[in-house]
């Protein structure tokens, strides 16, 4: 044994099976909680798991998880026996290591590739996958587009990615979040390479400031999760982790210097790499990096160039990043509508300039965005005067209120916008409403963007939840008024 495993709970997990104690799963939850679990105590703003361990054995819990030992926790009826429980420091700090040991360390069984960064981790995802297809490595994606977290729980994670061995699965890439970081959700994962994309403002109200931000990212990149780290040195902070990596971690840049001969479109971008000619059927600038970091990657992993390069061009849609809602209507007015789940004030900024990029001479540039309640209230005025330098109207709306009154989001936003801007400053509160009246002001040339809920299908409100997709309603508008 050693004090390591020790203490992280390894040598005592092992300890209990070795005797005889089954543990097929690893919960957090101690509803569900079934014969075979090892239930984790984990201490939230709300509530603290140690409160429902002995709700937990009573539902069946062979063994617990907790940071301080419990009075004798018993199981009922004719099981009769006291339950073990594995004390450790942190129960949250533990539980990856420990999920991914109940379930048999499945991300070593896989090419694993995590992406991390404010903007950009949904379509890099999107296109390391494609090119693991491609290279016949059958490729599992967990992100934005596939649950209600972009990072799930350590236990959830480390299942998904044993279901995806068990599915004859060789590869997966993974979407960590900041908040994973922070809240250890990725630990216990071994993964082949991590990405960095880039470092914006943005999830301040769990973080507390920029700095704290930027450390969670960094700590990706460092030997206890992968041996190489691909970074974007486009970002300030990127060449920061790559400056800083440890000497036992393998450090590949990218940068839009290693490519010449750059096309970039409404639908599509082109670039030459390594003598290659690359296409992606995806507009906007920003999404070079993208490709480029996934042709990167997949390099460093053994993939033959040529392999990625004919993966990204097959590419489909990813859903709401600089998706192209067409029409026959849109067609026939030269208007172009782009949605994005841009919501951050780089993001937002990244996409306007992306837009305006592709606005005809006599065009103008239109946005339509909002700000999600019960989130980050520090970047509304920010995104405010960004999307009132980058564009020459400005519709502001509501996002997912939640909570909030949308008119006091709205508020905030519209107090950030650049009095010296031109820019003209509508306010609409009914999201359907708002791209309804951007899209019929919208003339020959102009690009109307929709942006801040992308993929998302649903609207959330204090009382309810809707059916709302910002594409559904734009081609909706656009029909209706052929």
């Amino acid at each position: 044994m050693s004090s390591t495993d020790d203490a992280t709970g390894l040598h005592q997990l092992r300890s209990i099976v070795e005797h005889g104690g089954v543990i097929r799963t690893v919960v957090h939850d101690s509803r569900q909680v079934v014969p075979g679990s090892l239930y984790a105590c984990l201490r939230g703003e709300q509530f603290d798991g140690h409160e429902f361990a002995a709700d937990a054995v009573r539902s069946g819990a062979t063994a617990v998880l907790v940071d301080h030992r419990l009075e004798d926790l018993t199981a009922p009826g004719d099981r009769g026996e006291v339950v073990p429980q594995i004390v450790v420091d942190d129960t949250r700090l533990r539980i990856g290591p420990i999920a991914a040991e109940v379930v048999g360390h499945p991300s070593r069984a896989l090419a694993t590739v995590g992406i991390t960064g404010t903007n950009g981790k949904t379509t890099t995802a999107a296109l390391m996958a494609s090119i693991f297809e491609a290279a016949g490595r059958p490729c599992g994606v967990i992100g934005t587009l596939h649950g209600p977290r972009t990072t799930p729980e350590a236990p959830e994670l480390q299942t998904m990615l044993r279901d995806f061995v068990d599915a004859g699965k060789t590869a997966a890439v993974l979407e960590v979040s900041s908040h994973a970081l922070a809240l250890h959700r990725a630990d216990g994962t071994d993964f082949d390479a991590v990405v960095f994309t880039n470092l914006g403002h943005d999830h301040l109200d769990l973080h507390g400031s920029q700095e704290a931000y930027f450390r969670a990212k960094a700590r990706l990149f460092t030997p206890a999760f992968a041996e190489l780290g691909v970074i974007n040195v486009d970002d300030a902070h990127g060449r920061l982790i790559a400056d800083a990596a440890d000497r036992a971690f393998r450090v590949v840049t990218y940068s839009v210097a290693d490519i010449s001969d750059v096309d970039v479109g409404a639908a599509a971008h082109r670039y030459t790499w390594r003598g290659r000619r690359v296409e992606v059927p995806m507009g906007g600038d920003f999404n070079v990096s993208n490709s480029l970091a996934a042709l990167t990657t997949a390099v460093e992993l053994g993939i033959d160039p040529d392999v990625a390069v004919g993966a990204v061009a097959t590419l489909d849609a990813v859903p709401g990043r600089f998706e192209v809602v067409e029409t026959d209507a849109s067609r026939r007015r030269g208007v172009t509508v782009v949605v994005d789940y841009a919501h951050t004030p780089d993001g937002l900024e990244r996409l306007l300039d992306a837009a305006r990029a592709v606005v005809g001479p006599a065009g103008a540039l239109t946005v339509v965005f909002g700000c999600g309640g019960d989130r980050d209230r520090g970047k509304r005025p920010v995104m405010g005067a960004v999307a009132s330098r980058g564009a020459d109207r400005v519709v502001v709306t509501s996002d997912n209120p939640r909570t909030e009154r949308p008119e006091s989001i709205i508020d905030a936003i519209v107090s950030g916008v650049d009095r010296g801007s031109p820019a003209e400053i509508v306010s609409i509160v009914d999201r359907d409403r708002a791209i309804g009246d951007a899209i019929d002001a919208a003339r020959d040339g102009d690009v109307v963007v929709i942006a801040g809920k992308g993929h998302e299908s649903t609207q959330e409100f204090a009382d309810r939840t809707i059916d709302f997709d910002d594409r559904a309603v734009a081609r909706h508008h656009l029909e209706a008024r052929q």
